[in-house]
């Protein structure tokens, strides 16, 4: 003891002095509240509410506090190559984030980050604004130039991480970033179409491409896909007898955030369409968001090939919904190259069959309206074409599968009688030969009506003068969605074989049955659409109505047609008064044109100079390069071929 104390006594006074402060200071608070760390209090630890959170009557928060910091990573100058080993950045900070509150908020928007690329166009026609009808107009043959191609490792890693250069241009600070967490900032007033939102901004920012979630439980986000599966999703699954997009790829979404945005983006954009209360740029900011996430897939050659394909023809759908050229048809030429990549034909099933016949739908409308031929030979479509198959009811959609399959034909027929340069319109050897190609599609489409099963003939039949409607055409019941849209094709066949009969140039009589053929199907296409209640048929039907509304000569008739254009108008919102333009100008009626129409711009708009159109009778130039196998492919510098090929999905619709 005495040495001991002889120590102490030993040691300076300054060191025995800091050693009696370090033992009177207090211990370091470990499990304190936040908010007494924020305001750099000492925090007694008191459950629930600490003393002094009770004094100032704040809120005691608990948890942990985690500071994020954004590192930029960048591809070094050189990777050393080598046999043995590879080498691969991947930076997960922003999925860590993610999985707390206002911590992804932290950082930029990736789909900001690179808005200094700039686009490259490759215009090869103009097309104007008002043609905004998606079923209807071709679009602006506009592709862009994307940056590079990133190095990959030859693990299948999932999903890549790396930088992703922006799909479209940035929007400006208010960017309202989707798909983001599972909670909003955001409210509507309403819940209806007609009800006017209240939108704001908040915190929010892109979540990470792995979120799931059991449920749709952000309001605006649930409004959004009810307007999909109501207002859009049926007539994509129209020709569908799983009804894939209305009915089982929402659920799917559900786990994949760029599926989930595409659909939002489908919805907020008929919103827009509809009720002028809705602001555009959400329904684009979702639009981009899925855009960006798809764009990040093309670059990982092990991505779920069937999930980028659906994504991509769902943003199609998008594009073709809006007016604005340079936000349109960004993924067209890739939605069918990613179609052929995943091997989807006429023989698929599940939403392979979706995806394709709605795509091949859709270019089959759109040559319909500029006189085009279709991209893709419907010879190898892999349609049966066995009319002893399938002839049960229950089985509508392979006999609607048949007839688009002959109006397709029909319309590649229709193209090729376009006059050229250098042809001879009344040379007997050509004539002939149109002729018989003019018989063979007559005669599939004449044994298309005399074999399709009795469920797809109409329930009811009333002429004009029966029905109680006051209507000039007869009132055709057909019952099942697919059925209609059957029969539209089948009269829109048969009018378009009738107005392009060989010899009915040579000969007086023909030309008259021709015309009594043109008007007879015109006012029985004209009939089931002035009677139908179903939406879902409304956008499906612009074309077909135009081409029989051109045929019409009785002025209460053409009178009618208009009006069922506006109907269709205030259902749908597309502006289709370029259609209007057209009928009236076809019918020498220029000088009735109203001063405001639905589907005509504001007065107050400019008008677009007069665009230079494409000339008709061509091969679909939209999908001149919807094939990844060719050198200018659809996103360039984006895609990295598949190592392996797509396995069977978990998903119950893949």
């Amino acid at each position: 003891m005495a040495s001991t104390d002889h120590i102490l006594s030993s040691a300076p006074a300054d060191v025995a002095a800091a050693a009696a402060a370090a033992a009177a200071r207090p211990k370091r608070v470990r499990t304190g509240c936040l908010t007494c760390r924020e305001r750099h209090l000492k925090c007694d630890e008191g459950v629930p509410d600490c003393q002094n959170c009770k004094k100032s009557n704040r809120e005691c928060k608990r948890g942990v506090r985690l500071n994020f910091i954004d590192t930029q990573v960048k591809t070094p100058p050189i990777t050393p190559p080598t046999d043995e080993w590879n080498l691969s950045f991947q930076d997960e900070s922003r999925d860590i984030a993610s999985e707390y509150r206002g911590g992804l908020s932290r950082y930029a928007n990736v789909a900001n980050e690179f808005s200094n690329v700039t686009l490259k166009e490759e215009q090869a026609y103009d097309f104007p604004d008002a043609m905004s009808n998606p079923l209807i107009e071709a679009p602006v043959l506009a592709h862009q130039q994307l940056p590079s191609q990133p190095t990959f490792t030859t693990g299948p890693a999932d999903p890549y991480a790396g930088p992703l250069p922006a799909a479209l241009p940035d929007h400006g600070p208010d960017h309202h970033q989707r798909h983001t967490s599972t909670t909003s900032d955001s409210t509507f007033s309403s819940h209806t179409l007609g009800g006017v939102s209240s939108y704001s901004n908040g915190d929010q920012s892109l979540t990470s491409a792995s979120e799931t979630r059991e449920s749709l439980t952000d309001p605006q986000e649930l409004l959004y896909m009810q307007v999909f599966v109501e207002e859009v999703g049926i007539w994509m699954d129209s020709m569908d007898p799983y009804k894939h997009f209305s009915r089982l790829l929402p659920f799917d979404s559900l786990q994949e955030p760029m599926l989930l945005n595409a659909f939002l983006a489908c919805g907020a954009r008929h919103l827009t369409l509809v009720n002028s209360a809705y602001e555009d740029k959400i329904a684009l900011n979702y639009y981009t968001t899925s855009s960006t996430l798809l764009l990040r897939q093309m670059q990982n050659p092990y991505r779920d090939t069937f999930i980028c394909a659906t994504t991509a023809v769902i943003l199609n759908v998008y594009e073709i919904m809006t007016e604005r050229a340079l936000q349109r048809m960004n993924h067209i030429a890739g939605a069918r190259a990613l179609i052929k990549e995943c091997g989807w034909n006429a023989r698929s099933i599940g939403i392979g069959a979706a995806c394709f016949w709605l795509n091949v739908g859709m270019e089959l409308l759109s040559c319909l309206n500029f006189n085009w031929q279709v991209a893709w030979n419907p010879d190898d479509w892999g349609v049966d074409m066995n009319f002893d198959h399938g002839g049960e009811s229950g089985r509508e959609e392979i006999w609607t599968h048949r007839i688009v399959w002959i109006v397709a034909n029909i319309a590649n027929y229709r193209a090729s009688m376009t006059s050229r340069p250098g042809d001879h319109p009344q040379d007997p050897v050509r004539l002939q030969n149109k002729y018989e190609e003019w018989k063979r599609w007559k005669d599939w489409i004449d044994g298309w009506e005399l074999r399709i099963p009795r469920t797809m003939r109409p329930l009811g039949y009333l002429h004009p003068f029966r029905a109680t409607s006051k209507s000039h055409f007869p009132e055709v019941w057909l019952i099942k969605r697919t059925t209609i849209v059957a029969r539209l094709f089948y009269h829109t066949g048969l009018c378009l074989l009738a107005q392009t009969n060989p010899m009915a140039t040579t000969d007086p009589q023909i030309t008259q049955e021709m015309r009594n053929l043109e008007m007879h199907h015109a006012r029985e296409l004209c009939g089931i659409v002035a009677h139908v209640k179903d939406r879902g048929v409304a956008s499906v039907a612009l074309r077909s109505l135009a081409i029989a509304g051109e045929c019409l000569t009785d002025r209460d008739e053409q009178d009618e047609v208009i009006g069922i254009f506006e109907k269709i108008c205030q259902q749908t919102g597309w502006r289709i008064g370029f259609i209007f333009d057209a009928l009236r100008k076809k019918w020498g009626r220029t000088d009735d044109i109203p001063q405001q129409n639905p589907g005509y711009p504001s007065s107050t708009t400019a008008l677009p100079p007069p665009p230079k159109m494409p000339p008709m009778g061509i091969v679909n130039p939209q999908f001149a390069k919807a094939d990844f196998q060719q050198a200018e492919h659809p996103y360039q510098k984006y895609y990295v071929p598949p190592i392996q090929a797509p396995a069977h999905h978990a998903y119950n619709s893949f």
